[in-house]
């Protein structure tokens, strides 16, 4: 008797005979909006921010005065969070307290898309920056130059030349870096904001659930670089952002990462990894999701392999309920430290060096994101330093990263590198999530 196919039907799948097996269905990705609408929320966004975190994030470190340089061509990392606009030669955008209020000016930048939202008080063609200045007397000037925190240093050498010789001497010595200024204003998310990163997140794991099946893949003929490229081609035809440029898309087994993104070709019992971030209304994701390829015969995930995936969501339980505002991040590394040793796992030594012990490794990296992949705010993660010395305040958006290594009997006792990575916010609450998160290995067939 001839066999027959399998089919799918309204997320169902139909097996020979009749019976019917649940099958996951994939939804449609969300619509993308028009430009207007776009700018409309993002001028939301900015009038939100203005309101609810500029006062402070000048404030709490003493700022009376925040200039953010633009000069044609060469846009400060600040430029599409305060608005854009067209830049002649030069123009600033500066931030005043008034005592009463926060001032906000945009001298030497106009155009459409800045004057058509009313964020700002004064919006002039060209004025004498010194005069401006002088006329409100600032103590201290921020400007955007930070050894640490990439979003505030927008000065180059020649514009921070520039700016002195403009304000003379006097002014000049009034300045100091905007580091704090910018940390704050850019990781202290507004709910119109949330509700961008949200959308993101949800972008972002859609993408990449997708791009983790059938649909996308064919094992024995698809290479990983040929899954990183349909993801681009859905933020292409999306308008999106990346949030690091070419997915990465890789192969972990007993010796760990074998390949990325390359032409490697997808063979049956890989387990297969994505991380990436989406950029939407200047709202940024980092995300990770895998995927287990099966072999002949097998209907689901190796056991060696789920266990593994186990381990990982206990520890990110651990994290969950464990992370507060509050404390420097530096702090709650410390705590978290602790907390998952207690759980009874080890903390590993140095990233991706994985010890012959028999132990469940974890090592995690909790960083800032959303005003970037990699954000500008706190980071529970030891390769943002300067970071990890900042306060965790309620509202700030933290992408939930780990890693897991597990032996595993089927792999000879090699261990099982298991990556966890989705976006939440922090309230006084704990961590809350701003989409649905990694729950499974997915699975190719």
């Amino acid at each position: 008797m001839p066999r027959r196919p399998l089919v799918l039907l309204f997320g169902l799948l139909i097996l020979p005979g009749g019976g019917v097996a649940a099958q996951p269905a994939l939804a449609a990705a969300p619509a993308s909006p028009s430009a207007r609408a776009r700018w409309e929320r993002q001028c939301q966004i900015r009038k939100d921010k203005f309101e609810h975190i500029l006062p402070g994030a000048l404030r709490d470190h003493g700022v009376d005065m925040w200039i953010v340089m633009q000069r044609e061509n060469t846009f400060d990392p600040m430029y599409e969070d305060l608005g854009r606009g067209y830049v002649g030669s030069v123009g600033y955008y500066i931030f005043t307290d008034r005592g009463d209020r926060i001032e906000k000016a945009a001298i030497g930048v106009s155009g459409y898309l800045l004057e058509a939202c009313p964020t700002y008080d004064l919006v002039r063609a060209f004025a004498p920056l010194r005069a401006f200045v002088a006329e409100r007397n600032p103590k201290r000037i921020a400007v955007n130059m930070s050894d640490d925190v990439g979003a505030a240093d927008g000065l180059s050498k020649s514009a921070y030349d520039r700016l002195v010789k403009e304000l003379g001497p006097d002014y000049a010595g009034r300045l100091v870096s905007s580091e704090r200024v910018v940390s704050d204003y850019r990781s202290g998310f507004t709910a119109s904001q949330l509700v961008a990163l949200g959308e993101a997140g949800e972008l972002s794991r859609h993408l990449a659930e997708r791009a983790l099946s059938n649909e996308v893949i064919t094992p024995g003929v698809t290479a990983l670089e040929d899954v990183a490229w349909w993801m681009m081609d859905q933020l292409q035809q999306r308008g999106l952002g990346s949030s690091f440029d070419m997915p990465s898309v890789y192969i972990t087994g007993p010796k760990g990462i074998e390949a990325t993104s390359n032409g490697r070709i997808i063979q049956r019992g890989d387990l297969l990894i994505i991380d990436w971030g989406v950029g939407y209304l200047n709202t940024w994701t980092d995300v990770k999701r895998m995927a287990y390829v099966l072999k002949p015969g097998e209907v689901a995930v190796p056991q060696g392999i789920q266990a593994a995936f186990d381990n990982a969501l206990t520890v990110r339980d651990i994290i969950r309920r464990t992370i507060r505002p509050g404390p420097t991040a530096a702090d709650m590394m410390a705590r978290l430290r602790g907390a998952i040793e207690a759980g009874g796992f080890a903390m590993q030594g140095t990233f991706n060096q994985v010890t012959d012990d028999g132990k469940v490794e974890v090592m995690i990296g909790c960083h800032a994101v959303g005003d970037r992949g990699h954000g500008s705010g706190p980071s529970i993660a030891t390769f943002n330093p300067r970071q990890m010395t900042f306060p965790i305040k309620p509202f700030n958006p933290f992408s939930i990263e780990l890693f897991a290594w597990t032996p595993n009997p089927e792999w000879g006792g090699a261990k099982v590198r298991i990556p966890l990575e989705d976006d939440a916010i922090v309230t006084a609450r704990g961590v809350e999530w701003l989409y649905p998160v990694n729950q499974r290995i997915l699975l190719v067939r």
